[in-house]
């Protein structure tokens, strides 16, 4: 359980994460965005159509306690976290792509977050006291795209203190996952120790399942591999601050600790899976760039012949 201070200190970084978000953009951005919007919609596609599906998926076949598969259903419910877009630069993925899709996955999160909580939540037929109130999470998603806005106009009226505050939303979003570990893990340990392996696997197969088939599903839809492998990791990568931020706000006592069991997890996981395929990604853009660097040399020499 997170104290009152950690939760509202919790609600505060998320509110300078999200305005570094939108200091990442300006308004012309959507406009050129939604001139080709194809790997937008199929990222949205695999936002809310594989991820959900996955948590509620993955709760039934696992048999998992309803608290559990509740944390579970709103980890996969989640919009992208700005997590996402570090991974996409250092993987050197598409990071424009990446950067419009979880503004849009957030902004898209106020009405798709609560419908999709309410339908899963109906076929897992979680019981009332375990419910996540729709209109609190539409409450904190719509509280957290007033900084979104607030961003985008600072980086209109001064490109240069946008970019800061973009770096600092950046970095932050990082800092805000390794916060949640070293308050969270420490005084949960004897937790931690007795949670069954089925939770372990829930919270890392999310975010590994989602990227597999993100990368295939974007593949199908036509997407080439650079945009495929970005949207991969926009897919798996959940925003698992703002469900910790929904958990503490919602529940209290030994209920808060069991559905925020899920969500820290991933948190903590996401990152180390994350890293590795980006170490992985970036190899194989890597290569492709020799390739096509490789092929236009005997172009080059026979136009100069």
């Amino acid at each position: 359980m997170l104290t009152e201070l950690e939760t509202r200190l919790l609600g505060v970084m998320m509110m300078i994460i999200m305005l570094g978000m939108g200091a990442s953009l300006t308004f012309k951005d959507f406009k050129i965005a939604f001139r080709r919007p194809q790997g937008i919609l199929v990222g949205l596609l695999c936002q809310y159509g594989i991820m959900p599906f996955l948590g509620y998926l993955m709760a039934v076949l696992l048999g998992l306690p309803p608290a559990i598969a509740v944390g579970l259903l709103l980890m996969g419910c989640m919009p992208g976290g700005t997590t996402s877009n570090i991974f996409t630069y250092f993987s050197k993925g598409a990071l424009a792509l990446s950067i419009m899709m979880t503004v849009c996955s957030t902004l898209v999160a106020v009405l798709m977050v609560p419908l999709l909580l309410t339908f899963y939540g109906g076929l897992l037929n979680v019981s009332s006291e375990y419910v996540i109130p729709a209109a609190n999470v539409a409450q904190v998603l719509v509280v957290l795209l007033v900084p979104t806005v607030i961003g985008i106009a600072l980086r209109k009226w001064n490109p240069n203190v946008g970019a800061s505050i973009e770096l600092i939303g950046a970095l932050l979003g990082v800092f805000v996952i390794v916060f949640l570990i070293g308050s969270w893990v420490p005084r949960n340990w004897q937790l931690l120790m007795t949670t069954p392996g089925a939770v372990y696997f829930a919270s890392i197969g999310l975010g590994l399942a989602g990227m597999l088939l993100g990368y295939f599903l974007s593949r199908a839809l036509r997407q080439d591999t650079r945009r495929a492998r970005t949207i991969a990791l926009e897919t798996g990568i959940q925003n698992g601050p703002l469900a910790v931020l929904i958990v503490t706000l919602t529940f209290t006592g030994t209920m808060q600790q069991q559905v925020l069991l899920v969500p820290v997890l991933y948190s903590l996981f996401i990152v180390l899976t994350s890293s590795a395929i980006t170490v992985w990604f970036r190899r194989i853009t890597t290569r492709e760039e020799l390739a096509r660097d490789q092929a236009k040399v005997p172009t080059t020499a026979g136009a100069a012949a």
